[in-house]
């Protein structure tokens, strides 16, 4: 909530040989505000989560001899970039607010409160020594909800187990969990690709599952994170069965939830060449995914074999689409300003 405003003063001059000094109560300062602000080095909200409240500094009191409160400091809040901002409204329904999308933007989610005048503001030619002053007006009170979608060039997306996690580590130094079960990775990981002077963000979003787009397995916790890629590299594990099913089935989630996620591009990448079995079968494998139209790799992220193509390639198509903008749609970024509280 933004910090209170500081209350106006009553007071009146005293000064030798001037008996009727007339006020001079100063007013009070106006409360800080609440801030959020965009910052590239910050990565997770979870910080945030350690507290419930948060309150800017409150304006100080005005005091005698014109002497104005001092304005109360801002609450400077930093977030990831890509967080979503939303509020609650009177009636519980949930109203945008903004996005942090660039780095030392900031967003105004609840105004200070405005000080209060001192009595010499109250003085007329009728009431010449007023013995009123106004109380500082509460900040703003909001109960936020902040969501991250993340920022990356390039998506790892693909069901769980397939290697998404030990694809990262190997072409980054994120240090990913690893497992052999299911749902290792519980929230996404971000790591920086460098090829000589071009460089991009991979983000290993966790296992997708039939049913995804209805919320099953924290769908719509990972599918969120798929809107702000701009390319996905779709990981199969090479001794499936059936790769091609499992493609569809992703591809399906990804269209139910949000059917853009279906036009964005994608590079098959079939993982565990390392293992004897998928490398005898590459060439049915391919036959089976040749009706897709992407690109197809066989890779191993374990031993790194064909990793240095596949993020070449990831590179060559990141190139070959235009880059995000880094506003919002609609040209400049919005400025919210809320209504002051009076």
């Amino acid at each position: 909530m933004g910090g209170k405003g500081g209350n106006g003063a009553v007071s009146f001059r005293r000064e030798k040989y001037v008996p009727f000094g007339g006020p001079d109560g100063g007013d009070g300062g106006n409360g800080g505000d609440v801030v959020l602000m965009g910052d590239e080095s910050v990565a997770t909200l979870r910080d945030l989560g350690h507290r419930r409240r948060y309150r800017a500094q409150d304006g100080e009191n005005g005091r005698g001899k014109n002497q104005h409160g001092r304005n109360g400091d801002s609450l400077i809040l930093k977030v990831p970039l890509g967080t979503v901002v939303s509020s609650l409204d009177e009636h519980g329904e949930r109203v945008l607010l903004g996005e942090v999308v660039v780095h030392g933007q900031r967003l105004v989610v609840a105004k200070g409160g405005r000080g209060g005048k001192g009595n010499k503001r109250f003085a007329t030619p009728s009431n010449q020594a007023p013995r009123v002053a106004q109380p500082g007006s509460e900040g703003e009170r909001r109960h936020l909800i902040l969501d991250l979608k993340l920022l990356a060039d390039v998506g790892l997306i693909g069901r769980p187990n397939v290697g998404k996690s030990t694809l990262l580590n190997a072409v980054s130094e994120a240090g990913a969990k690893v497992g052999d079960y299911p749902f290792t990775t519980i929230e996404p990981k971000l790591g920086m690709v460098r090829l000589g002077f071009r460089s991009f963000v991979v983000a290993d979003i966790p296992g997708l599952i039939e049913g995804a787009h209805a919320g099953r397995g924290l769908g719509h916790e990972f599918l969120r994170h798929i809107e702000r890629t701009r390319v996905l590299i779709h990981v199969l594990d090479g001794t499936a069965e059936d790769p091609l099913a499992h493609v569809q089935e992703i591809n399906r989630e990804l269209e139910l939830f949000a059917p853009a996620l279906r036009e964005k591009p994608q590079i098959i990448a079939v993982n565990k060449l390392d293992r004897e079995e998928v490398r005898s079968r590459a060439g049915e494998i391919r036959s089976q995914l040749a009706a897709l139209p992407y690109p197809i790799l066989f890779i191993s992220a374990l031993t790194r074999e064909g990793v240095q193509e596949l993020m070449l390639k990831a590179a060559e198509v990141l190139g070959s689409i235009p880059p995000p903008s880094t506003a919002p749609a609609g040209g400049e970024i919005k400025v919210f300003r809320p209504k002051p509280v009076d």
